[in-house]
């Protein structure tokens, strides 16, 4: 039957079965067509349009049974699936009576019955109460409670160790609240899962009597979006410029005598560095420092070509423009370069500003790939770096090419 090689959605994928079989010297008879003829020019018409007949009709039928699945969340019922931790399924007939729990493996028989959910195991449910009552009553992050958890020998959904991200995935979830969701993930026909937005699932609260109570819930959440808000790389960016305005340096160690700021060690995972944290608040004008000394570029060679993030120099040289404003840290202020590593950048070109609001260039640090490492430069004024690698305008590079 062409259906059987027809319901990919790419047509091209079901040719390709085809092909192959004729590569290997075996004719493809399809029941419905009959034997291909040669003396027949629209025989390959024939098949492709059996196999779009085959694709859509998989389409449609994907569609209903979604739409179905749906339904039933929206009546309060259990559309498949296994069951969240500490909770399982319960049969119901047509009248909504409770028949009997279902076990992993089992399904309904009747086509009027109804699946709902329930508390499970009781030891399962006791570790969900204790997770939410040591997250929002004791003030424990999900870390400390995965240690605890393994430390007492529960074992987790997966049947191996806690961590922390399956702390937060019981923390996050309804449905130990009572809520029934559905279309968080979306895989059909075949293709790679993709998550919806929150905007997009279906949800039916109270469908069944939940494990957690909706107060101890819902300080979970708000406990969860303060922490989502400290961690805005927005805000953590005013947080560091009101560091900097208030005592004139950015040292990394003066965190600690702001209550409300994060550790350095927050914004070296959001930005890469402290220092990196830093040339974020200066960010249209390291922008407008780099299109500077392309136009300088341009000036000593012709021909220079802009790829994505760095130039090509007369076809012979990349180079990598990283400007960067000092950071003034006590007594001295230092420059912040970090090598470009990778195989296509033979120079990253360090461009030393003067002042965070005034546009001047003091000069140059050329690290060429072989020579700088990965490690990240701190360039001063009086630095062995500097006299080495320094330079006072771009004249050198022409000695490159």
């Amino acid at each position: 039957d062409v259906s059987r090689w027809g319901r990919f959605q790419d047509l091209d994928l079901s040719a390709q079965f085809s092909a192959q079989c004729k590569k290997h010297r075996k004719q493809v008879i399809y029941t419905s067509i009959g034997k291909p003829r040669e003396d027949d020019p629209l025989y390959p018409v024939y098949v492709q349009f059996e196999r779009f007949r085959a694709a859509q009709y998989s389409r449609e039928l994907s569609d209903k049974v979604w739409r179905g699945c749906v339904k039933i969340v929206e009546q309060g019922y259990w559309a498949g699936g296994p069951p969240p931790y500490a909770t399982q399924r319960l049969l119901l007939d047509e009248k909504r009576e409770p028949l009997q729990k279902l076990n992993p493996g089992q399904r309904k028989g009747i086509q009027n019955q109804r699946v709902t959910l329930v508390e499970g195991d009781p030891a399962q449910v006791a570790t969900v109460q204790r997770i939410f009552h040591e997250f929002v009553e004791d003030g424990h992050s999900e870390y400390k409670i995965a240690e605890g958890l393994n430390k007492d020998g529960v074992v987790s959904p997966g049947g191996r160790r806690w961590g922390a991200g399956s702390v937060l995935s019981r923390i996050r979830n309804e449905t130990y609240l009572g809520t029934l969701l559905y279309n968080k993930t979306s895989k059909k026909l075949k293709t790679p899962m993709v998550h919806n937005p929150v905007e997009k699932w279906i949800r039916t609260p109270e469908a069944f009597e939940g494990i957690i109570s909706d107060v101890l819930f819902a300080r979970a959440q708000e406990i969860l979006e303060e922490r989502r808000r400290r961690y805005d790389p927005d805000r953590m960016l005013i947080q560091l410029q009101s560091l900097y305005k208030q005592f004139g340096m950015a040292r990394s160690s003066l965190t600690r005598v702001q209550e409300e700021m994060l550790p350095a060690s927050s914004y070296a995972r959001q930005f890469g560095s402290w220092d990196q944290a830093f040339q974020q608040l200066h960010k249209e004008h390291l922008q407008r420092a780099k299109e500077l000394v392309h136009e300088r570029l341009c000036k000593q060679i012709p021909d220079v070509l802009a790829y994505s993030d760095f130039f090509v120099l007369d076809r012979k040289l990349s180079v990598a423009i990283q400007p960067a404003v000092p950071i003034p840290s006590g007594y001295t202020a230092y420059w912040p370069i970090e090598p470009d590593s990778r195989n296509v950048i033979d120079i990253t070109l360090g461009v030393l500003l003067s002042d965070p609001t005034e546009l001047e260039i003091l000069g140059y640090v050329v690290l060429p790939r072989g020579m700088a490492g990965s490690e990240a430069w701190r360039i001063s004024s009086n630095s062995v770096r500097t006299e080495l690698f320094g330079r006072t305008d771009l004249a050198f590079l022409k000695s490159f090419l």
